[in-house]
């Protein structure tokens, strides 16, 4: 996937990803679309970024003897993805063009 259309998914693919419930990094890398091929380099940023904004917060639970940190998603993070849900028309009407002008 192009890596300008990746950055645009990012964000809404994690805030996504926690919707569904409190994760931790390797998890998120598991659940969201291979095509955006997300790597731990990439998502952690994204991670740190999301938190500095207010979108998710974070806190540690041991586990197997280590502490691991999760996320989870606020209420600010919500809103975040559903104005993603509400941004996805002319996304799709975009994409369609795009396929109209692929199988001429």
């Amino acid at each position: 996937m192009d890596p300008q259309i990746k950055r645009g998914f990012l964000d809404a693919c994690v805030l996504a990803a926690l919707a569904q419930g409190d994760s931790y990094g390797y998890r998120i890398l598991r659940e969201v679309p291979e095509s955006l091929e997300l790597t731990e380099s990439t998502l952690y940023p994204v991670l740190r970024r999301l938190a500095k904004s207010g979108s998710l917060s974070e806190y540690r639970r041991e586990y197997n003897g280590r502490l691991r940190k999760y996320y989870s998603i606020t209420d600010r993070g919500r809103a975040e993805l559903e104005r993603a849900v509400q941004d996805q028309g002319p996304i799709v009407e975009v994409l369609e063009f795009i396929r109209k002008g692929a199988t001429s």
